[in-house]
């Protein structure tokens, strides 16, 4: 475990509020009146990069500086939303930024990350091919290899669970989406620190589940794809440290379909007005699906961004 006191909570939002304030976190009416329990929407998509992964960014790069001061850059693969969160930690910092993309991916994510400042490389079919590239230029350019789940990582990203546990400390359940691990893993670190009851429920895609097989059958599984268009939670392998934190802190992971993430994704926009793309919109398919579960509860979503190509979500709405 990690361990994650208040305090180093507390620490890491000292750091990540000189590069941007708190998010909101709003309990929505349409939502409420829709699922039938309070809905407290975390609002992550309205960070700089648009996704939580800065926060984890920002207190990475400072620790960086401090345990490595010879390091010039740093190299990392992503989806996206990390990308982009280590391009603007790393040019905040005076660090130059690497990044690896499998090919094919987000065009919209992969310029906001070269407008962040990082140089990208594609690379690979899909993210964990991508992973293997950026730990061979690690090595070929000398630079420090960003993991994809790290303390420092869920240090920075606690920071938002602290925000919505002090703005709303009564949740029954938080529904996390799951990637490689860092937002619930954050999430039970932050609950934990506070000492609270709140139920943490973890959400995978049915076409990327290996959280799921994992955590259920105690073991590291690894599927063979990972084909959703929720990129966030494209992921073929559980990192084995966030494996062990949410297998011990979570209450169960919940599998939710292509088709209920658009449905989530439109009833964002349709009650909230908000964008999200297909892993921002997983936590609410989650609580849709388990509606009858929740019933007159008070419940937290982390809406984890909103960073989604616009020919995908005209089609999504369409």
């Amino acid at each position: 475990m990690h361990g994650l006191t208040r305090n180093d909570i507390e620490a890491a939002a000292a750091q990540i509020y000189q590069v941007m304030p708190a998010t909101a976190q709003y309990a929505w009416p349409l939502l409420a009146e829709r699922l039938g329990c309070k809905v407290w929407v975390k609002h992550e998509n309205h960070t700089p990069t648009g996704a939580f992964k800065v926060r984890g960014g920002i207190t990475f790069m400072h620790w960086l500086k401090q345990a490595h001061p010879q390091v010039r850059g740093v190299v990392s693969a992503t989806r996206g939303n990390h990308g982009q969160s280590l391009a603007l930690a790393a040019q905040a910092l005076g660090l130059q930024a690497l990044i690896v993309v499998p090919l094919g991916n987000s065009v919209e994510k992969n310029n906001a990350m070269r407008g962040f400042g990082a140089e990208l490389v594609e690379y690979g079919r899909d993210f964990d091919e991508a992973r293997e590239e950026a730990a061979r230029l690690a090595v070929v350019h000398d630079l420090y290899l960003v993991p994809p789940y790290h303390r420092e990582l869920v240090r920075g990203v606690a920071t938002y669970a602290l925000e919505l546990f002090n703005s709303a400390p009564e949740l029954d359940t938080v529904y996390v989406p799951i990637g490689c691990g860092s937002g619930v893993c954050a999430v039970i670190a932050a609950r934990d620190a506070l000492g609270l009851k709140t139920e943490v429920v973890g959400v995978v895609s049915t076409e990327a589940a290996a959280a799921k097989l994992s955590f259920e059958s105690g073991q590291l599984q690894e599927t063979a794809t990972a084909n959703t268009f929720a990129d966030g939670m494209a992921v073929r392998k559980p990192v084995p440290e966030a494996l062990a934190i949410y297998r011990a802190g979570a209450a169960r992971i919940v599998a939710v379909s292509e088709e209920a993430v658009a449905d989530a994704m439109r009833v964002y926009y349709t009650d909230t007005h908000n964008l999200a793309e297909g892993a921002g919109a997983a936590a609410l398919a989650a609580l849709m699906q388990e509606r009858d579960r929740q019933a007159g509860k008070t419940v937290g979503v982390i809406l984890s961004g909103g960073n989604i190509d616009r020919s995908v979500y005209a089609r999504v709405l369409g």
